[in-house]
């Protein structure tokens, strides 16, 4: 597949998108890549990254091994996502205390389009597709409603956190950030990011050492998952698309409870910067909404969520030139 120098800045742009989508609790960047259309070569390209690379890197030389897991296409993805995250976590999480409503309306929007988006892609529909619908809808429903726990200072559980959180990240329709949340480790995760950032640009190496270590950690436990995991994806969609994209709208369906706009809190906690944080919540009716509902604006951000899908399964469908 030739591709020019245009084609993988989009793609980088579709990372772009995904990272912003991972850093918020609720969204997925596995829903971001499957509208954009890269979603089956992610996987595809991720399963092909294994030890036989190594042999055809002694027999054929490092581009033929490059080439043989499209390390071109991973590599513009990822710089993107690195890019998003790296960028948007303190904005995303400035919008998160001050402008929720907004920011929920503008991804349940998102969301909302996606489910239809890929509901449209299953061919063929049967009560079996129908029932893992129901099942996983309500699985994913039930996700939404746990308590998130304090994790305990252990390294073992950081790779375990990043170990699941990656599974999720891939999976459209479940939240890697949000499955951070229950773990515990949502917010370790976010101060990993910003002081890995701000210990590079102040050279405050003491700040940055210890990011890093948290850093490590996380990101061992996700190759790792994602290594896993991708090659599981990748067989279900060879051999039973119809059915995956059935789980993956079902997920996404329930996870339409933890992005809902209008939210009553019902338990707060103290995070590591002194601030008072939610714990738990429950969706309300706009009506119920202590407070300024934003009822006209927050429409107008569903709509533009929505509308966003839009654009993004345009430019998927320049995947066949790309």
């Amino acid at each position: 597949m030739q591709r020019r120098f245009l084609d993988y800045l989009i793609i980088t742009f579709k990372g772009i998108a995904m990272g912003a989508a991972d850093v918020v609790p609720g969204v997925s960047g596995g829903t971001i890549a499957f509208i954009s259309g890269i979603y089956e070569e992610l996987i595809e390209s991720i399963d092909k990254v294994n030890l036989g690379v190594l042999k055809i890197w002694k027999k054929e030389g490092f581009k033929a091994a490059w080439n043989s897991f499209n390390g071109n296409f991973l590599i513009a993805l990822f710089s993107g996502i690195a890019i998003s995250i790296l960028s948007l976590a303190k904005l995303i999480k400035w919008l998160l205390h001050n402008e929720p409503i907004l920011l929920w309306s503008f991804f349940f929007g998102l969301v909302l389009a996606s489910i239809l988006y890929i509901a449209k892609q299953i061919k063929g529909w049967s009560i079996k597709l129908v029932v893992a619908i129901i099942i996983t809808s309500i699985l994913s429903f039930f996700i939404t409603l746990a308590e998130p726990f304090a994790s305990p200072d252990s390294p073992f559980y950081l790779l375990f956190c990043g170990f699941i959180a990656i599974i999720a990240m891939i999976l459209p329709g479940v939240s890697g950030a949000f499955i951070l949340l229950i773990l515990g480790a949502y917010q370790t995760a976010i101060d990993t990011i910003n002081n890995l950032r701000d210990g590079l640009l102040t050279g405050n190496m003491e700040l940055f050492k210890d990011a890093f270590l948290n850093f490590l950690l996380l990101a061992v436990g996700a190759i790792i998952g994602l290594k896993v995991f991708s090659k599981a994806l990748n067989w279900m969609f060879k051999h039973h698309k119809n059915l995956t994209l059935a789980i993956l709208t079902g997920f996404m369906i329930g996870s339409l409870n933890k992005i809902w706009p209008w939210k009553e809190i019902l338990k707060t906690r103290i995070n590591s910067e002194g601030e008072v944080v939610t714990l738990l919540d429950k969706s309300i009716l706009p009506t119920s909404y202590a407070g300024d509902n934003e009822l006209a604006m927050a429409i107008v951000f569903i709509v533009i969520g929505f509308a966003a899908i839009l654009v993004l399964e345009s430019l998927g469908k320049q995947k066949n030139n790309v």
